[in-house]
């Protein structure tokens, strides 16, 4: 560590340390929380001195108050010294990058492939020397910035790289709260604090030591001030006031005794985005009335206010900064803003931000110069910039409706960041000004959509479709189209009655013309009515050119309405594609959607290990992107995989998520809890409760009845029936489904259907039923093929037709093999041994186990990519993961499998 180590901080120290020592071998990040004044600061410099000791690379970045509104400010010190490199970047995460900081035009870039083109400039740095990323009082940091570096931090275990960053104990940053490991920072001990205050206090009575050390509470930073503070107010620090204000009144006091001048330049670099001295020293000559040197800066430097050299100028401390914003009045606080936007006449957004301070009253050129601020800031991918940016424009706006239209547009970005809170709030602020009728619409679709997951609301169902009406009438399609698939969504996830479903069909088609193949007029029909409308929304989705669709909002919504009426092979194709475009561009929220909407119809394709690897990361990205409602679909879903695949996991992840689905009486994601338990006791070979398990799902009356999702366990609670000898039980519910079939072309119930009439046939009509199921189109259909060869090589063989038998029944195992369904493949096994014929998979050789048993999804995912050919760079960027991450995985893959390079991944993963 540092030739003067810091007092009484070596348990903190050898902890950096430790972390700096490992970072040749392995990444990480840590937190450093605690007080203002704690000495933070001082464990940060401590530990990019030993980093330069262990011969790694320090990039610097500090959080500034006044930075804040600064889009990628912070990312942008951080990286700026390997910016130089991003040509090696693809195109794609080069531009983004570009755009953040200014640059660029095209479409604004997501703030995830921003984040991600900063993590591959820096693993790529780090490849030729380890880095140690210092994020000093990152609570100041623009949010944009923060989360850049949540998502460096999450992803950088491979890489040579170690993220230490400071937080002010009690500041809701995100860095703080994405759970990485935390160094919290206490006071001293008090024979450490003695020792502090004997160095900056020598002359202090014994009175006054005590008196300071019981203040100080062990802070550093007061141990050393609070001595000074005493000797010029004796009287200073009023047991009344908090340990931070009265160091704020300790700086603060200095000022007063300051030059004119240096007041000016000192009360100018408070308010001032930047560090730069020349600007700072022009801000503060305007501010003045006459010109200011360095010289106005030596005499706050000497009262230990502020550090300076040629280029830049910083406060000793944050608490300097809000000291020096305490003391000055208000008025000078708006002179020293408009003196700065007299300065950056070359700079229009920074410009128009201190313009916009230095006034109180209604403005509304500066209004509409924040309304262009909005605009640059979305282009910079910062929907935080733009929403403080439209907020001020707002507070500045004499005009009451245009007031209101400019929060309404705060808070459609509020929603774009999951912040429903700061969407309640601008809402509520909305509503107090003249909106337009439609503008009073639009509030109520933003007041619905962070709503897709409430108890089924007849009533609003009903509401919105009469605002969507309305909406229509005034010329508004577009609203109405998205106040509908608002109420349609209300009804999927939690069941509204038939009522309210049907209105919401009614009103749909009366936009039919105007709408057109509108994705969301289709998704809208799917999900509202999944048996009635299935039919006509099958017949759009069938006349729709996959590959002439470009939009993955588009596909997304196409593939959700695919999903809602059933149709697995269309849903997978619009997903699929949806996925792709998402992952090019970046948008990691919408992503996690896609990925999670499409395990269900993958695991009835036979697609189980994408269907695996789906979940898994939609869950991990549903998290990190802050969407509640789908980290518990995820999770519901998930218990579906495993549970197919017989693993011990399924039921108890299958319980987690319907506690989260049952406060909100989730139906949709009820049903899928119990498909997850009736399929995880099936393979387990407990017919009788994973028939009961499976019953719910066609109760009416049970809360995890749901219409769509039930007609994946269609075939499985008729092969649990015949287990479990319930067939006369079953036979009314399929009757049912049969009727229901003359209603809607979904293809899962029918093909579900030609299995449960084969299985529960008499063996008169049995044979002709299997034949009839088998000869129907089932070439993206293998998992229901192989199902159906395992149930009629059964039969086959319980009629004595052994020889017969053995066909079907090896084409099944063939299939549970490939698409790792272990439970039937070993049924299939069975029933194989039982017609007199062996295979070499009876006998496997000791410790062989499938890919599918060794690796995880994503071990999975990031093996069959490889095998594809993608290099690691590709991987990464399909994944959002650095190269070297996935070089870490394939080296961990690698001996999982017995293999030893790439070029056997194929043959090992089934691929040759």
């Amino acid at each position: 560590m540092p030739a003067r180590p810091l007092i009484g901080r070596d348990r903190e120290l050898a902890v950096l340390a430790g972390m700096i020592g490992d970072v040749p071998e392995r990444g990480g990040a840590v937190v450093v929380v605690g007080e203002a004044g704690i000495g933070k600061s001082s464990l940060l410099r401590a530990a990019a001195q030993t980093g330069r000791e262990a011969n790694c690379r320090i990039l610097l970045t500090t959080g500034v108050e006044a930075e804040a509104q600064l889009p990628f400010s912070g990312l942008h010190q951080l990286i700026r010294p390997v910016l130089g490199d991003a040509e090696g970047l693809p195109e794609t995460q080069r531009r983004a990058l570009s755009a953040a900081f200014g640059g660029g035009d095209g479409a604004p870039p997501e703030p995830f492939m921003i984040a991600l083109a900063a993590l591959n400039l820096l693993a790529e740095a780090a490849a030729a020397r380890p880095l140690v990323l210092i994020a000093d009082d990152v609570h100041w940091l623009d949010r944009p910035s923060q989360e850049a570096l949540a998502f460096i931090a999450r992803r950088v275990s491979a890489d040579p790289i170690l993220l230490v960053a400071s937080v002010r104990k009690g500041h809701d940053t995100i860095v703080a709260t994405v759970g990485l490991p935390e160094l919290e920072i206490g006071g001293l001990d008090d024979a450490s604090a003695r020792e502090v205050l004997a160095g900056h206090g020598p002359d202090l009575s014994y009175a006054d030591t005590e008196r300071i050390l019981r203040e100080a509470l062990g802070n550093p930073l007061a141990l050393v001030e609070l001595p000074a503070a005493l000797r010029e107010v004796p009287d200073h620090g009023a047991d009344t006031l908090p340990l931070t204000a009265r160091l704020e009144q300790a700086f603060a006091a200095r000022i007063t005794g300051l030059s004119a001048l240096t007041r000016d330049a000192i009360l100018v670099t408070a308010v001032d985005f930047s560090d730069e001295l020349p600007e700072i020293l022009a801000g503060a000559s305007r501010l003045a009335g006459r010109a200011a040197g360095v010289e106005a800066l030596e005499e706050a430097a000497e009262a230990g206010l502020i550090r300076f050299d040629d280029l830049h100028i910083r406060f000793r401390h944050p608490l300097v900064r809000s000291g020096v914003l305490q003391r000055e009045t208000a008025a000078r606080r708006h002179a020293a803003h408009a003196a700065l936007a007299e300065v950056l006449a070359g700079q229009p957004y920074r410009q128009t931000w201190h313009r916009a301070q230095s006034i109180t009253g209604p403005d509304d050129a500066v209004a509409d110069e924040l309304e262009e601020n909005c605009r640059i800031s979305l282009h910079r991918g910062s929907a935080t910039g733009a929403i403080w940016a439209l907020q001020r424009s707002a507070q500045l706006t004499t005009d009451s409706a245009r007031r209101g239209r400019r929060l309404l547009l705060a808070a459609e970005h509020a929603f774009g960041l999951g912040r429903a809170d700061l969407v309640d709030e601008l809402l509520a602020r909305a509503a107090r000004t003249s909106l337009s009728r439609l503008d009073r619409a639009r509030m109520e679709w933003l007041r619905e959509i962070f709503n897709d997951g409430v108890p089924g609301d007849a009533g609003r169902v009903s509401e919105l479709c009469d605002i969507a009406v309305e909406s229509a009438g005034a010329g508004d399609g577009d609203l109405a189209l998205n106040l509908l698939l608002g109420a349609a969504l209300r009804c999927w996830w939690a069941d509204t009655g038939p009522a309210a479903r049907a209105q919401v069909a009614e009103v749909a088609r009366l936009l039919e013309e105007e709408a057109g193949g509108d994705p969301r007029y289709v998704a809208t029909l799917a999900v509202a009515e999944p048996v009635r409308c299935a039919t006509g929304v099958i017949k759009l989705l069938n006349g729709t050119v996959l590959e002439s669709i470009a939009d993955p909002s588009a596909l997304w919504l196409l593939g959700m309405a695919a999903h809602a009426v059933s149709e697995p092979v269309h849903a997978v194709d619009f997903l699929a594609r949806a996925e792709t475009k998402l992952r090019e561009e970046g948008r990691l929220g919408l992503l996690s959607q896609v990925l999670t909407m499409q395990v269900l119809d993958r695991l009835e394709l036979g697609d189980w290990d994408q269907a695996l690897a789906s979940v898994e990361e939609g869950r991990r990205l549903a998290r990190e992107t802050g969407q509640p409602i789908w980290d518990t679909g995820s999770t519901a879903l998930h218990a579906i995989a495993l549970a197919l695949r017989g693993s011990d996991q399924a039921q108890a992840m299958a319980t987690e998520a319907e506690h989260a689905a049952s406060g909100r009486r989730l139906t949709d994601l009820l049903a899928c809890v119990q498909l997850a338990r009736g399929f995880a006791l099936l393979a387990a070979g407990q017919y009788t409760d994973a028939y009961d398990a499976l019953r719910r799902l066609f109760d009416p009356e049970d809360p995890a009845f749901h219409l769509a999702e039930r007609y994946h366990g269609v075939m499985f609670l008729a092969e649990a029936a015949v287990h479990a000898g319930r067939e006369d039980d079953v036979r009314p519910v399929i009757a049912a489904l049969e009727a229901e079939r003359t209603v809607t072309a979904s293809a899962a119930l029918a093909r579900h259907l030609s299995y449960a009439r084969a299985v529960l046939a008499d063996d008169t009509h049995a044979e002709a039923e299997f034949q009839a199921a088998l000869r129907a189109d089932l070439i993206r259909w293998p998992w229901l093929r192989a199902r159906l060869e395992l149930a009629y090589g059964s039969w086959l063989r319980r009629q004595r037709r052994v020889a017969d038998s053995r066909l079907p029944l090896r084409s099944a195992l063939t299939t549970f093999d490939l698409i790792g369904a272990g439970s039937w493949a070993r049924q299939a096994r069975a029933e194989l041994r039982a017609a007199g014929e062996r295979t070499a998979a009876d006998e496997p050789p000791p410790g062989a186990l499938s890919p599918q048993d060794v690796l995880s999804a994503q071990e999975l995912q990031i093996a069959r990519l490889a095998a594809e050919g993608l290099s690691n760079r590709e991987i990464g960027e399909r994944l959002y993961l650095s190269p070297r991450t996935v070089g870490s995985h394939l080296y961990r893959i690698f001996p999982k499998l017995g293999i030893t390079s790439r070029a056997q991944l194929g043959a090992r993963l089934g691929q040759a």
